[in-house]
């Protein structure tokens, strides 16, 4: 039997004790770590003294020790968060043990039956007591319906958050409901089209939101906060064994722009109010910029002092500036920026991405978009001798090769050197980054190699 289950026409869903005006206003933080503050601006109906208020449509990840309720006049005695939604198989479940409705046609006359049945349970399917008889209902293709009288008080057709509050006098007035909820987020996404005949990169800067908090935001002034809020229970220490990558951020930024600060964080706000369905994904532009100066290079990293058996794959590196003279000239909220070049028909083609932390202004960037296909490097270990009992000599020999049909540079960097290590004799002038490494400028000729030689005076 095709099971429906309806309500009597007398029962009105939601008795709700006041009407709510039109003229609401909303209000949405984003974060980026799926956290929001939502304050809710309506006004309420108070009838002076103890009442319950009722705000259906707020979202089922809210978290209800966050909730605060701002109005003249009114203090607040307790509040409920009701989330059980109602559903044909709610409906049924709260029903047990109380008096249904049973409505059956006969597929040949059409003729339609009632019965009154008592629900006993609904594990795994539903258990009836019918007079004297116990009846399962069973999906066999006949037409049957259950009606109800009501709809259970803890039955909600959205997530609703209830208040008892105690007013001081009758009438409307203004109030705002905030809270802090999970379900909401936002990141950045970077689309960068690199000229290279012009060595210029044309960047467009993307925010997008995502909405599964289960409710709907509708024409909400939304603001979006670039930056992490530290929770409670939120973990910061150390994190042991993470994977080891190359420095995006060459040099930090020292520039201020004009973008509203909160604190230590930024703030995007939307031009315009929108609604931010729910299961929604939405994209809005923040950033817009073309004709910066960008250099294109490559980048290998030997993390030891040893042999590679094989020739590696130097790394392909973008670097530019978000400074405002010749940079982006904002500050940059974490994200993903993915790399584009035209081909030779002219249309944009994608050639990697790279993941950066919030950027301030001002700072330069190198960021890589993967392994190069025809630039390889080869280091190897020519000579390791012990020269005294605590110390070593060795000697590396590092072979680059360039299979394209231009010139190339590759910035060269010998990792692992620990702050004793020094530089017996090297047959390029290399430069010291940090205390453990460190690095060569090579020129490779079209279609050739180079070498750089390099002894290392050191205590392993």
């Amino acid at each position: 039997m095709k099971l429906r289950i309806v309500l009597a026409a007398s029962c009105a869903l939601f008795a709700l004790p006041f009407a709510w005006a039109q003229d609401r206003a909303l209000s949405v933080t984003i974060y980026a770590d799926d956290l929001a503050l939502v304050q809710d601006r309506r006004p309420v109906d108070l009838t002076g003294g103890r009442q319950r208020l009722e705000f259906a449509g707020v979202s089922a990840q809210i978290r209800p020790e966050t909730v605060s309720l701002a109005a003249t006049g009114i203090t607040i005695v307790e509040q409920n968060f009701d989330f059980d939604l109602l559903t044909p198989a709610k409906l049924m479940e709260k029903a047990v043990g109380s008096v249904v409705t049973i409505v059956r046609v006969n597929p040949a006359t059409g003729v339609e039956t009632r019965e009154t049945a008592q629900v006993l349970a609904t594990n795994g399917g539903v258990v009836l007591k019918i007079g004297d008889r116990i009846e399962v209902l069973r999906d066999d293709g006949l037409p049957v319906r259950v009606i109800f009288d009501k709809v259970p008080e803890n039955l909600r057709s959205k997530p609703t958050l209830s208040v008892t509050v105690n007013g001081d006098r009758r009438g409307p007035r203004p109030a705002t409901l905030s809270y802090l909820t999970s379900g909401l987020g936002w990141r950045a996404d970077y689309v960068a089209l690199y000229d290279d005949a012009s060595s210029k990169i044309d960047v467009q800067g993307w925010v997008t939101l995502t909405n599964s908090s289960g409710t709907t935001y509708d024409n909400a002034a939304t603001t979006l906060v670039a930056g992490a809020p530290f929770r409670v229970g939120q973990y910061q220490g150390p994190q042991y064994g993470r994977q080891q990558q190359r420095p995006q951020l060459v040099q930090a930024g020292t520039e201020t722009g004009g973008r509203e600060r909160l604190g230590d964080f930024y703030l995007y706000p939307l031009a315009e109010r929108t609604t931010i369905a729910d299961l929604q994904t939405k994209q809005v532009s923040f950033l817009d910029v073309h004709g910066v100066p960008a250099e294109h290079g490559y980048e290998f990293r030997n993390y030891w002092m040893g042999t590679q058996e094989e020739p590696q794959s130097a790394k392909t590196v973008y670097r530019f500036s978000t400074g405002s003279a010749k940079g982006l000239g904002d500050q940059l909220p974490a994200g993903v920026l993915r790399f584009y070049m035209r081909d030779k028909k002219g249309d944009p083609q994608f050639i990697g991405e790279s993941a950066i932390d919030h950027t301030p202004m001002g700072s330069t960037l190198s960021l890589s978009t993967g392994d190069a296909f025809d630039i390889k490097v080869k280091p190897v270990v020519e000579k390791r001798e012990r020269v005294t009992t605590r110390r070593w000599k060795t000697t590396m020999r590092y072979t680059l090769s360039n299979a394209s049909p231009k010139a190339v540079t590759v910035v060269l960097q010998q990792d692992g050197l620990w702050g004793d290590t020094k530089i017996d004799t090297e047959s390029l002038k290399s430069t010291r980054p940090n205390a453990d490494m460190a690095q060569w400028t090579v020129n490779v000729p079209a279609n050739g190699s180079a070498e750089v030689t390099v002894t290392f005076d050191s205590s392993y």
